[in-house]
């Protein structure tokens, strides 16, 4: 039976029938079919929130007997909650706010667990530990030896040319005293690029070809940073996907799809784990060594150029003996050298215009 209420609202012809919308304890049929409304002037309520997973538990106790599940677990942490690395301040940020929030059970999302704590590290190392100009600066350094030595060879090898040039040259036929001054010239000069071209060779064997081999190192470092990524990118996946099936109903087949997804994230988590360790342990270590690899190469560069440098003054000391004539002074020679220029400046083909 109907019961139809004349000049009210649809709602309220609703309420009377006892249909949707009446009244919790109202009487009629189907009078506690939907709860009421409720009052404007109740505090709103507050929306449902899951609860934090198992790994986000304050309990140890209960932490430990989900921690496999949990992302990677954080390295020997230094007074800021970051591992302290060897030469590096450690920040005052980063891990420390990751600690202190699960701690204080603030849900925290799977990417921000897993690569928070790494990718400020993970910066630290390529920036600080292992900075990007480290690698660029090795290889203009190996670049910048590579022109010098290359310049040196085309200083000795261009003295040498001028030299023999000068020897076939018919004014020093006609000259005998100026004949004797160049033949002990090139003879200077050939020793020059003798003992120049020992030191280039002992710089290459020394500097340039470790510079090159410690240049071949950054590829596979790069290389494992990349693999690593790429894990790190299917580990936040299916961790999502676990945690996904954590906060629905716990159904017999939500069930069975976490367990598969469990046993699909073990192995990737291992993965990870794995790589992220080796980084955190060899990158270090390898920025490290750097002063150690490189000493001896520039202290080889510093005494070859000291050895070469010693020669040069004997050669010339002794060029200069076989050329000037004896028993002048440094003064004399000098005015004598005027002199001649001041002849050859007086000259018509030489004459300013």
């Amino acid at each position: 039976m109907r019961v139809r209420v004349k000049g009210a609202p649809p709602a309220a012809r609703l309420r009377a029938a006892g249909g949707p919308g009446c009244r919790r304890g109202a009487s009629g049929e189907g009078a506690a079919a939907l709860p009421s409304r409720p009052p404007r002037d109740a505090p709103p309520r507050r929306a449902r929130q899951a609860p934090p997973p198992s790994w986000l538990h304050p309990d140890p106790a209960s932490r430990a007997t989900s921690s496999r599940l949990a992302p990677t677990s954080l390295p020997e942490a230094g007074p800021w909650g970051e591992q302290a690395f060897p030469g590096e301040a450690p920040d005052q940020k980063g891990d420390h706010e990751l600690v202190s929030g699960v701690c204080n059970l603030k849900r925290l999302q799977p990417e921000a667990f897993v690569t928070r704590g790494f990718r400020s590290r993970l910066g630290s190392l390529r920036n600080r530990l292992y900075p990007r100009q480290l690698e660029d600066q090795t290889k203009k350094l190996q670049k910048d030896m590579k022109k010098s030595t290359d310049a040196d060879l085309a200083m000795s090898k261009s003295a040498v040319k001028i030299s023999s040039d000068l020897l076939s040259n018919p004014l020093c036929e006609q000259d005998p005293k100026f004949l004797e001054m160049v033949m002990a010239l090139d003879t200077a000069m050939k020793r020059m690029d003798s003992f120049n071209q020992e030191k280039v060779n002992q710089i290459q064997k020394t500097v340039i070809e470790p510079l090159k081999k410690f240049s071949g190192v950054f590829p596979s470092l790069n290389m494992a940073v990349k693999r690593r990524e790429q894990t790190l990118q299917d580990y936040k996946r299916l961790q999502s996907k676990v945690e996904k099936y954590e906060e629905k109903e716990k159904t017999g087949p939500i069930l069975t799809k976490l367990h598969q997804a469990r046993e699909e994230l073990r192995p990737v988590k291992d993965e990870f784990e794995a790589k992220n360790k080796q980084l955190l342990e060899e990158m270090p270590k390898f920025y490290s060594s750097r002063i150690n690899y490189f000493k001896p190469s520039f202290e080889s560069l510093i005494r070859a150029q000291v050895v070469y440098y010693t020669e040069m003054y004997k050669i010339f000391g002794d060029l200069t003996e076989q050329i000037d004539e004896p028993g002048l002074t440094d003064e004399q020679r000098q005015k004598e050298n005027e002199a001649k220029l001041n002849e050859l400046r007086a000259l018509s083909i030489v004459a300013d215009d």
